[in-house]
């Protein structure tokens, strides 16, 4: 009895789960998203705030019960992998590969953005030089190894948060001290009416995307079918919370009619806030722009990562070029997938603009999430009664039939020029699978890609730090 008491104390409990829903939730989109939606909407867009949290929680309460019915590490892949085979499994990997590296491309131009609150004479060519080190230098730290990698993802994870809580308190006062000068920034409330709510709201959605990170240590957590339900609904109101209070202050304290060509939002935000002394308006925009190219270059960091081991995977099992699963001689890394995944990363920075970098990793995720949410329903039919999963019993089928509308939605909302990119780069995936799979049945892309999810959950976890208290 006693082992088990030990054992269970090791256990994720609803605490736990919720600190790594947040934890994984907000990162570095953060600082970019309240402009890029203000250009859409205005202070409007802070009703989409509200609207993209509420669809990211009945996703996320989809992907915290295909963890209850499928209970082991492997995120969606496991999870349609086990509803309908290896085939739909890979046709998942397959788009989850390709919206981590539009992903990824996003940060280099966001790091750029932010650059220029600091050198606002930033020409162009110094930009994409700036990219191309940038770039360069995430690749040689993971091509070094893992461990160091993870030494310098520590130590960038430790201004991930604080910038953000500096700029919610001291605009909070700034708002009791401004309250007229506030009001008129945000009316007209909605000065461009709501046409391009749909395109908003995938700028918005997006940054709410990572959830689906929290339900890779599913064997870790106590009763799963109740915490992970309740954990994500927490999680992901607090995350909702964050992103208005963020949103409503930029927006409270900088006019939207300049705040959408900001390329450093919350560092001009941050300076306004702060602006009670010209030195306390230059230590707050400083701090913003500092936070943000933290949390800017520990996301790029990370996710170079745990994107190259997704199709490092990928290729042992002869999915994608033997090229990708080629390991360092010395730092026994899969280099080859680091170095030419962030050539692709670099090239679509240099062609590519935020917006439309966003919305094509975007479409990709509604279809990762439109297929987990399909594999519920099929998952639950395989059920007996009794086995029923508490989110079932107490919804019904409501869950999952709304994450599936709701992925339709938003894959619809992308727009018919990346609807149509996003299908054919999904269906290029299908002769790629029919060419190699007959010979090798994925035996050991499950095994590694399950590895890769391990990895993924080690680094959610170790970004944690920040907010839960350090146990013995």
């Amino acid at each position: 009895m006693a082992v088990k008491n030990s054992a269970s104390s090791q256990k994720l409990n609803l605490f736990d789960v919720t600190n790594l829903v947040v934890g994984t939730a907000i990162g570095a989109d953060i600082f970019i998203v309240s402009a890029l939606a203000a250009a859409y909407l205005g202070p409007a867009s802070l009703v989409i705030f509200i609207v993209a949290g509420v669809i990211a929680i009945l996703i996320a309460l989809s992907f915290a019960e295909a963890s209850a019915l499928v209970p082991k590490v492997g995120g969606a892949f496991s999870y349609v992998c086990e509803a309908w085979g290896n085939f739909a499994g890979f046709l998942v990997g397959w788009p989850l590969w390709i919206a981590e590296v539009a992903g990824l491309a996003v940060m280099p131009v966001a790091l750029v953005s932010y650059l220029q609150y600091f050198v606002p004479s930033l020409t162009v060519l110094q930009g994409d030089i700036i990219k191309i080190v940038f770039v360069a230098v995430i690749a040689y730290i993971n091509v070094r190894g893992v461990k160091g990698a993870g030494r310098v993802n520590d130590v960038l994870t430790i201004g991930k948060l604080s910038p953000l809580l500096l700029l919610i308190v001291a605009g909070f006062i700034w708002l009791v001290v401004h309250p007229g000068t506030a009001a008129s920034n945000l009316t007209p409330f909605a000065p461009l009416g709501w046409s391009n709510f749909g395109p908003a709201l995938i700028i918005i959605f997006w940054a709410y995307t990572g959830f689906e990170l929290a339900v890779i240590p599913s064997g870790e957590i106590e009763d799963p079918t109740k915490t992970l339900p309740k954990g994500m609904i927490i999680g992901m109101a607090i995350v909702t919370f964050f992103y208005i209070a963020i949103g409503f202050t930029a927006l409270a304290v900088v006019n939207w009619t300049s705040l959408q060509f900001d390329p450093a939002p919350l560092a001009t935000a941050g300076s306004v806030v702060l602006s009670y002394t010209p030195e306390l308006a230059l230590i707050g925009g400083t701090i913003l722009g500092l936070g943000a190219l933290i949390s800017i270059s520990g996301f790029e960091e990370s996710a170079t990562l745990a994107t190259a081991r997704l199709s490092y995977a990928i290729s042992l099992d002869g999915l994608f070029p033997r090229l990708f699963s080629r390991i360092h001689p010395r730092f026994d890394t899969p280099s080859n997938a680091i170095i030419i995944q962030s050539a692709i990363v670099l090239s679509l920075s240099l062609i590519g603009g935020l917006t439309q970098l966003i919305i094509f990793s975007a479409f990709n995720l509604a279809f990762i999430y439109l297929v987990t949410c399909a594999a519920v329903l099929t998952l639950r039919g395989r059920q007996k009664e009794s086995d029923r999963t508490y989110l079932e019993r107490l919804t019904g089928p409501a869950i999952p039939v709304s994450g599936i509308f709701l992925s339709v939605f938003l894959m619809y909302e992308c727009g018919i020029s990346t609807v149509a990119l996003g299908i054919v780069s999904i269906l290029i995936g299908i002769p790629i699978y029919v060419l190699y799979a007959p010979r090798t049945e994925l035996t050991t892309l499950k095994r590694d890609f399950l590895s890769t999810e391990a990895v993924l959950a080690r680094t959610v976890h170790s970004n944690l730090n920040f907010f839960r208290p350090h146990r013995k």
